[in-house]
C-alpha cells in the first residue's frame, strides 16, 4: 500500500463500509468503549464465585434422571459432606470428647444448605441399635436417652454401638473418631442457591473452633472441595498477574514501545472486564473449574492485538501517517482476523453439545467473551492506534529489524532457515519427523483414562489437608464415602414383598462379587437378620423367608430403624455399594455390573435403576465425558474446516492449517497420559483451546503467504512476507503466552498447575507446528507441479 505521511492526502472514503463506520467515527466509538467499561466494570464487581454439584453432572442422562426423580426418597445419597472428629488422646468413649462431638453437631446441624432430616451421627436419632432379648426386639437411639457422661452412661453406649453395627461406618474401626454425615441442598430455606464458598468457611470455622491436642477433625465431600478451590483463586489470580506481567515485559522487549504495549495489555484486559460484567447481567457466576476462562480470553486478545500493533509499526516505520497505518492495517487483517475470531466461537460452540451443564455455560460464556474480542480488537485497538501511534524509534528499529532479517542476520537467520521448509528436501524430512511424533503420540493418548485416575480430589495436591483427610477416613473406616446405589423401584408399598427382596438381594450378591466393592448394604440384609433373630438369633432363619407374614414381621423394624433404606411409602429402595475408591476403572466396572443386573432382572413390577450416590454419579458422568471426548474433536475439527475453506476457498490450504492442530491434539493427550491426567469435566475443554489458540497462528500465517501467492509470488517469497509480517509476531505470542503460564506449574493447587503444563505445552507446540509444517505442507499442496519441482 502506498506511504501516505499526511492524512489530508489520505482519502477518507477509501476501503469498506465497515472501515468508513468506524474511522469516521472514531470519538464515538471511544466514547461507546469508556461508557461500556463504566456499566460493565460496575456489574464485574458484583460478580460472585460459586459451585453447584448438579451442574457438574449430566442432568439429561437417563441414570441421573433416575436418581433426580427420585432424589427425596434418597437421604444422603448425593451432595454430602463427611466430618470425621477424632480423639489423639484416646477413644470415643471419653465424655470431653463426646460433650465436643454433641457441639460440633449441633452446629453443622445449623448451618444453612444441611438437610437437617437426614444428618446422621453419634447424637442423632436415626441412629438406632436394634437387639433380641426374651421378650422380642427391643431398640433405641444409640446415644443414651439419659446421657450424663457417667461411666454408666458410657458403658451403656458401648453396648449401643455394638448392637447398631455402626464400627466402620460412623464410628472408625480403632474407636478412636467418629464420623458426621451432612447432606446438603443444593437450595437453602429461603430458595436461594447454596453457596459453596460460604459454606466451605463455615466448616473451617468449625474446626478452628473445636481443634485442639486433644481433638483433630477431618472433613471431605464436595462442599468442601469446591470450598478450597475458592478459597485457593486468591493464590489463582496471583499466577494469572504474574503471566500477564511477563507477557507486558516480554511484548515490551520486542517493540520497545510502552504505549503500545500498555494499549495492548490493557485491551486484552479491557475484553476481560466486558466479559465478566456480561456474566453477572446475565445471571452467571464464576466457577473453580471455569476459572481458566478469562486467561483465554487475555491470550486470544493479546494474540490479535499483537497482530495489529505489529502491521501499524511496519507501517509508521516506512514513513505513513498512524491514521492511515491504522486503517491499513484494518483493511489487511480485519478479516482474518474475524475469521480467526469466528473459528474460535464456532470450536467453543461445540462444547455446547456436551451434556453436562457447567461445561455449557463455559462454552457460552467463551463464546462470548470471544465475541467481545470482536470489537476491543478488531476495532478498538486500531481506533486507538490510530491516535497514539506507536514511538517512531520503536517504528525505525522494527523496520530495520526486518530488513536484517531479510538479509539473514541476528533472528533472521531462524526465519531463512524455516524458509528452507518450503524446498523438497526440507519439507519431506519435517512432514516424516512430524509423523513419526504424532504416531508415537497417537498411540500413547490411545491409554488416555477417563475420570479420576487418583484416590481423593485429583484437582488438588496429594499433600493438601482435604487429600490427608481423605486418606485418614479412606485408612480408618471399612465404609467409605464413595457410595454407588442402585434405586429398586416398585409399587407404592411393594418394596418389601419376598420377590422385591429376593431381586435386591440376587443385586447384592452380583456387586459384591465385583472388584473394588468393599461391602454392600441393603434392605434384604437386614430383614435376614431380623427374621433370625425373631427365633433366637438360629442361623438356620439367617435367611428370606418365603412367608410373606415373616417379612412382614422383621421388615417395618428394619424400615423404621434404617431411614436411609427405603422411601416412605415403601416404592424405592436403595442397595448401597461402598467402593475402595473412585477410580475410573473401578466406576466402570460397577456400573457395568449393575447395568448387566438391570438387564437380565427387570420386569413390569420391578425395576433396577442405576445411579444414585456419590460414585454412581461419577460413574455416568465419565460415560458422557468418554463419549464426548471422541465426538467432540470430530465436530469441533469439522466446524473449523468449514470456516477455514470460507476463508481461503481451498480444501488444500485447510488440510495445511488443519494438520498442525491434529498433532498438537495428540501430543496434548499423551501428555496428560505421562502426567496421569484424565478425561474430565475440568479437563475436556483443554482440547478446545488448544484448537482455539492454534488456528489462530494458522489462520493469519496462510492468510498472507496465499495472498501472495494468488498474486504470483513464489512459495519461498509468500512465506518469507508472511513471516515478517505475521509470522514473527505468532512466534512473539507463543513464547510469550508459554513463557507466562509455565510459572503455573508451582501453583499450589494441582489443577492449575497440570494446566499450566497443558497449556504451556499447546501454545509452544502450536506456534512451532504452524512456523514448520505450514511451509512443509504448503510445498506438496499449495504449490503448482512446476513449482514444486523448480524446488
Amino acid at each position: 500500500m502506498p506511504i501516505v505521511r499526511d492524512p489530508r492526502d489520505f482519502d477518507p472514503r477509501s476501503g469498506n463500509m465497515l472501515e468508513h463506520l468506524i474511522f469516521n467515527h472514531r470519538p464515538w466509538i471511544i466514547l461507546l468503549c469508556m461508557l461500556t467499561t463504566v456499566v460493565l466494570g460496575f456489574q464485574a464487581a458484583k460478580l460472585t464465585v460459586n459451585a453447584s454439584f448438579e451442574k457438574m453432572i449430566p442432568q439429561s442422562h437417563p441414570y441421573i434422571r433416575n436418581y433426580l426423580d427420585n432424589r427425596k426418597d434418597l437421604s444422603g445419597m448425593g451432595n454430602t459432606v463427611r466430618v470425621v472428629v477424632e480423639n489423639t488422646r484416646g477413644d470415643i468413649f471419653d465424655p470431653a470428647y463426646l460433650a465436643t462431638l454433641a457441639r460440633i453437631n449441633d452446629e453443622l446441624f445449623l448451618l444453612p444448605g444441611t438437610e437437617r432430616a437426614w444428618i446422621k451421627s453419634l447424637w442423632t436419632p436415626v441412629v438406632r441399635w436394634t437387639s433380641i432379648t426374651e421378650e422380642g426386639f427391643q431398640g433405641g437411639p444409640v446415644m443414651p436417652e439419659n446421657h450424663d457422661g457417667s461411666p454408666q452412661s458410657i458403658e451403656q453406649l458401648r453396648i449401643n454401638i455394638d448392637r447398631a453395627g455402626i464400627v466402620g461406618s460412623l464410628v472408625a474401626n480403632d474407636l478412636k473418631s467418629s464420623m458426621i454425615i451432612v447432606p446438603l441442598m443444593e437450595q437453602t430455606a429461603e430458595g436461594k442457591p447454596l453457596d459453596y464458598g460460604a459454606y466451605a468457611r463455615s466448616l473451617e470455622q468449625v474446626r478452628t473452633k473445636y481443634e485442639s491436642p486433644d481433638i483433630k477433625i477431618h472433613i471431605v465431600g464436595f462442599a468442601k472441595l469446591a470450598g478450597d478451590l475458592i478459597e485457593g483463586l486468591t493464590q489463582v489470580m496471583l499466577f494469572f498477574g504474574i503471566a500477564a506481567a511477563i507477557a507486558v515485559a516480554i511484548i515490551m522487549l520486542h517493540t520497545r514501545c510502552w504505549r503500545s504495549t500498555l494499549l495492548l495489555v490493557g485491551s486484552a484486559l479491557l475484553g476481560v472486564l466486558w466479559l465478566l460484567g456480561l456474566m453477572h447481567l446475565l445471571g452467571f457466576v464464576l466457577d473453580p473449574y471455569s476459572i481458566l476462562m478469562p486467561f483465554l480470553i487475555f491470550s486470544i486478545g493479546l494474540s490479535h492485538g499483537a497482530q495489529k500493533i505489529n502491521g501499524i509499526m511496519q507501517d509508521i516505520g516506512r514513513g505513513t501517517h498512524r491514521y492511515v497505518a491504522a486503517r491499513y492495517t484494518f483493511r489487511r487483517l480485519f478479516l482474518v482476523g474475524l475469521t480467526a475470531l469466528l473459528t474460535n466461537m464456532a470450536g467453543f460452540a461445540v462444547l455446547t453439545t456436551i451434556d453436562i451443564p457447567a461445561i455449557r455455560e463455559l462454552a457460552l460464556i467463551t463464546s462470548l467473551g470471544v465475541g467481545i474480542l470482536i470489537f476491543t480488537k478488531l476495532m478498538l485497538v486500531p481506533v486507538m492506534l490510530s491516535y497514539v501511534g506507536v514511538n517512531p524509534e520503536a517504528a525505525k528499529r522494527s523496520l530495520r529489524e526486518e530488513q536484517d532479517m531479510q538479509r539473514g542476520k541476528g533472528i533472521g537467520a531462524v526465519w531463512h532457515r524455516l524458509e528452507r521448509l518450503t524446498e523438497r528436501r526440507w519439507a519431506s524430512g519435517a512432514l516424516l519427523g512430524a509423523g513419526a511424533i504424532g504416531l508415537s503420540a497417537f498411540m500413547l493418548s490411545l491409554k488416555l483414562q477417563v475420570g479420576d485416575l487418583d484416590p481423593g480430589a485429583p484437582e488438588l495436591r496429594p499433600e493438601a489437608r482435604y487429600n490427608r483427610d481423605n486418606a485418614f477416613i479412606t485408612a480408618n473406616y471399612g465404609l467409605s464415602s464413595d457410595q454407588f446405589a442402585v434405586m429398586v423401584k416398585t409399587p407404592a408399598g411393594a418394596c418389601d414383598t419376598y420377590a422385591t427382596l429376593l431381586e435386591s438381594d440376587r443385586l447384592g450378591w452380583a456387586l459384591r462379587q465385583t472388584p473394588g466393592v468393599q461391602d454392600v448394604v441393603s434392605l434384604p440384609e437386614l430383614v435376614r437378620r431380623y427374621t433370625a433373630g425373631g427365633f433366637e438369633g438360629s442361623p438356620k432363619w439367617l435367611t428370606l423367608p418365603r412367608n410373606q407374614i415373616l417379612i412382614n414381621q422383621a421388615a417395618p423394624s428394619v424400615r423404621l430403624g434404617n431411614l436411609e433404606l427405603s422411601s416412605q411409602g415403601c416404592e424405592v429402595t436403595p442397595v448401597i455399594a461402598y467402593l475402595s475408591d473412585h477410580k475410573a476403572d473401578t466406576l466402570k466396572r460397577v456400573l457395568g455390573t449393575a447395568e448387566q443386573f438391570a438387564a437380565g432382572h427387570d420386569t413390569k413390577d420391578i425395576r433396577f435403576l442405576p445411579a444414585a450416590g456419590s460414585a454412581g454419579i461419577e460413574a455416568v458422568t465419565n460415560i458422557v465425558v468418554s463419549k464426548a471426548s471422541t465426538t467432540m474433536p470430530a465436530v469441533l475439527y469439522g466446524a473449523v474446516a468449514l470456516l477455514c475453506f470460507i476463508t481461503f476457498r481451498s480444501w488444500r490450504a485447510v488440510l495445511v492449517a488443519l494438520v498442525p492442530l491434529v498433532l498438537t491434539s495428540f501430543l496434548c493427550e499423551a501428555l496428560m497420559v505421562l502426567l496421569g491426567i484424565g478425561v474430565k469435566v475440568a479437563t475436556l475443554p483443554v482440547i478446545a483451546l488448544g484448537v482455539g489458540i492454534g488456528i489462530d497462528y494458522a489462520l493469519y500465517l496462510l492468510s498472507v503467504q496465499l495472498a501472495h501467492q494468488r498474486a504470483g509470488v513464489p512459495l519461498r517469497l509468500a512465506y518469507r512476507r508472511a513471516i515478517q509480517f505475521t509470522g514473527r509476531v505468532v512466534a512473539l505470542v507463543g513464547l510469550t503466552l508459554g513463557a507466562g503460564v509455565v510459572t503455573w506449574a508451582w501453583s499450589p493447587i494441582k489443577f492449575q498447575r497440570d494446566m499450566g503444563i497443558l497449556l504451556t505445552v499447546m501454545f509452544l507446540v502450536n506456534m512451532t507446528c504452524a512456523l514448520v509444517l505450514i511451509p512443509a505442507l504448503s510445498h506438496y499442496f499449495l504449490v503448482s507441479d512446476r513449482e514444486r519441482h523448480s524446488l
